[in-house]
């Protein structure tokens, strides 16, 4: 009777096999973030790193300082927004199309398939630094792949550009993102295309409906579930990327390239002002909540009219 009453319910069972999971969570996401709104709210410079608890209560300046458009501060924010803003949807938007462009080429069968889908992976499986060093190097004036492949080889270009500096470092930083993350959309509109009949294509065949008209009325409205999560987890994985300039660009990011997530790194590690760059994260975060609240929100709504 003892052993009995010592073994946990099955009710409970599944709760006891959650609860390490859930403490971690507490420890690494939701006890950092509560300091780093408590922190939001304090003058915290490097003259409090030893007890930041000491520093003076601010209130809702470090709010204010962030979102005055008209000051220094705000404007380089608000910056930093329109070019996040910009590289996101740039990013996410190639990865898709590329994603979705090579999963419908994959889905037949033929062969070398195997070893295509493989290379289309190597991107997402390769590590984040070692894959963003080797595209700083690619991306040299001098020296660097790309400007020998432009300048020297297709003679695209009268000269060698800077690609980490001015304006050309957006157009080297979304192609970086862009082929890091297609690969995910790759696999997970591969997967999607699994689930979708072999019936209805070979029943449109005989319908007379050719290749467009078939990813136009069948491949696309089938991997819709799929694409409403997909095209969620790229922005927000996008919009937060904060390796791959930091990575590209070393601690200050040109103003062409000036990411929100290297923006709030420079206000908080460079500048020495914890606080407002604390301000600024919470500010982002309340951002990215609002904006995939409203894209759930849209997304249920459509499919309910359905």
């Amino acid at each position: 009777m003892i052993r009995k009453r010592l073994r946990p319910r099955r009710s409970t069972l599944p709760y006891l096999l959650l609860l390490p999971a859930l403490v971690l969570e507490l420890l690494i996401h939701l006890v950092p973030m509560v300091v780093g709104i408590v922190m939001s709210f304090k003058q915290l410079t490097q003259f409090f790193l030893r007890d930041w608890t000491a520093a003076p209560w601010a209130g809702l300046s470090n709010y204010r300082l962030a979102v005055d458009f008209h000051a220094p501060v705000g404007r380089a924010l608000l910056h930093s927004f329109w070019v996040t803003c910009a590289f996101t949807a740039l990013a996410v938007g190639l990865s898709w199309l590329l994603g979705t462009t090579a999963a419908i080429m994959m889905q037949d069968t033929f062969r070398g398939r195997g070893l295509l889908r493989a290379l289309f992976l190597l991107p997402y499986a390769l590590p984040v630094y070692a894959a963003v060093i080797t595209w700083s190097f690619m991306f040299q004036r001098d020296t660097g792949l790309i400007n020998h492949l432009l300048h020297d080889q297709l003679h695209l270009v009268d000269d060698k550009p800077f690609w980490l500096l001015g304006d050309n470092s957006f157009t080297a930083l979304v192609t970086v993102s862009v082929w890091r993350s297609w690969p995910f959309a790759f696999l997970t509109l591969t997967a999607g295309l699994q689930n979708i009949p072999r019936e209805l294509y070979e029943a449109s065949a005989l319908d007379g409906a050719g290749v467009w008209q078939q990813i136009r009325r069948i491949t696309l409205p089938s991997l819709r579930p799929v694409n409403l999560v997909l095209v969620l987890v790229l922005f927000l994985w996008t919009f937060n990327d904060f390796n791959t300039p930091y990575i590209l660009f070393g601690r200050s990011a040109p103003e062409a390239a000036d990411l929100v997530s290297v923006h709030i790194y420079q206000s908080s590690f460079v500048t020495w002002n914890f606080g407002a760059g604390s301000a600024m994260s919470v500010l982002l975060l309340l951002f990215l909540l609002l904006v995939t609240s409203g894209y759930l929100l849209l997304t249920s709504r459509r499919r309910d009219e359905r």
